[in-house]
């Protein structure tokens, strides 16, 4: 009996659809005399642009063509009897010729006691990415630690400098002596101001309500607008179908708040010629992993600037406190952002060159129900 088998009976001791669907990874499974696919699981319809209909019923020849990379696995796994694990380069530009070629690491195996084979890849740039979220949440894991453990450090000391210099001042006899002592309670305030705001995202407790993530935007466009009225455009491309999402809605205008601020401040050439640009950009993504988890459905969010760039040699830092691309800049504005995306359960990553620098936010919609685990 084949591991695919229709019918009541085989129904209740086994549904692919439903365990198959969860998985991470693009899984076909194929007729092992005709190479024909009788099962495609959603990870494999986004990977190859194509619905499981299309799919369904098509030989990998049909497919990739009659000289596909997938015939040197099955040469493999015919001569060896195993299952084999290959790195190729995939393409269905047979039944979707505008697709991209992508790089894959591929298994193929034999289904035990069936005539059927099971083929699985996992797309290398996607493993890529999800290495680099994995470094990005330990990082973030650090900042939290390192911020906390900083600014309560930096705090009592603070507080006893503070009084001491107001006791001084009051016993000092000549008035132009407190000008100094005024200095340094102005700078203890100062530092004070940013110990707290260190510790902001750890102190406020998180009200999550329904968020549409527009009102959002447009809330930071607005006070940035206010702030910059003259040389500065901010457009919009929204996709106005998208759903409102369960979230913090306060840290999530301070997030893109910090981004849309941070980018008008680095156009301020522009600004004073007056053709800078700031572009908002929403769309809905499908079936997407973050972190080794699955989501039916996220939100893309761009915010993207047509100045200098960020410099190469901090951009792999740019989210890390006190790192700032401005002489003026605190550097923590984009490490707030992060860590309110990361309590959201998305990720921000950013593309930069001279003339374009992209933020990229996602944020799954359903963050307490994950599809699966990777």
């Amino acid at each position: 009996m084949g591991i695919l088998q229709t019918g009541a009976a085989s129904a209740a001791l086994f549904n692919p659809q439903e365990a198959f669907d969860q998985m991470p990874n693009a899984l076909l499974i194929l007729q092992k005399d005709s190479h024909t696919v009788i099962y495609a699981n959603i990870a494999a319809e986004v990977s190859l642009k194509l619905s499981r209909k299309t799919l369904v019923g098509s030989s990998l020849e049909e497919i990739f063509g009659e000289y596909h990379p997938l015939e040197q696995v099955r040469l493999k796994m015919e001569t060896e009897e195993k299952t084999q694990r290959i790195d190729l380069v995939l393409n269905a530009g047979y039944l979707r010729p505008d697709q991209k070629e992508f790089l894959a690491y591929v298994i193929l195996s034999s289904i035990e006691g069936s005539d059927q084979l099971l083929l699985e890849w996992f797309e290398l740039d996607q493993q890529i990415k999800t290495e680099r979220e994995e470094r990005l949440i330990l990082q973030v894991q650090a900042n939290k630690e390192l911020m906390r453990n900083l600014a309560h450090e930096i705090k009592n000391p603070l507080g006893g400098i503070r009084g001491a210099a107001q006791l001084l001042d009051y016993e000092l006899p000549d008035p132009s002596l407190k000008e100094y002592t005024k200095v340094v309670i102005k700078e203890v305030d100062r530092l004070q101001t940013l110990v707290d705001r260190l510790l902001a995202p750890h102190k406020r407790k998180i009200v999550k309500t329904e968020v549409n993530i527009h009102e959002v935007l447009e809330r930071a466009r607005s006070v940035t607008l206010a702030e910059f009225p003259k040389g500065l455009s901010i457009t919009r491309f929204y996709d106005v179908s998208l759903p409102d999402f369960i979230g913090d809605k306060e840290s999530m205008i301070q997030t893109i708040l910090n981004v849309v601020h941070n980018a008008a401040q680095i156009l301020e050439e522009r600004i004073a010629i007056g053709d800078a640009v700031i572009q908002l950009r929403t769309n809905i993504c499908r079936n997407i992993t973050i972190a080794k988890k699955r989501f039916k459905l996220g939100i893309d969010i761009h915010i993207i600037d047509n100045g200098p760039g960020i410099s190469a040699g901090i951009i792999d830092s740019i989210f890390l406190p006190l790192v700032s691309g401005r002489p003026s800049g605190s550097g923590l504005g984009l490490t707030l952002a992060q860590t309110f995306v990361q309590q959201h359960g998305g990720f921000i990553t950013v593309k930069s060159q001279p003339g374009k620098t992209d933020f990229h936010i996602q944020i799954p919609y359903d963050t307490e129900k994950p599809q699966g685990e990777l």
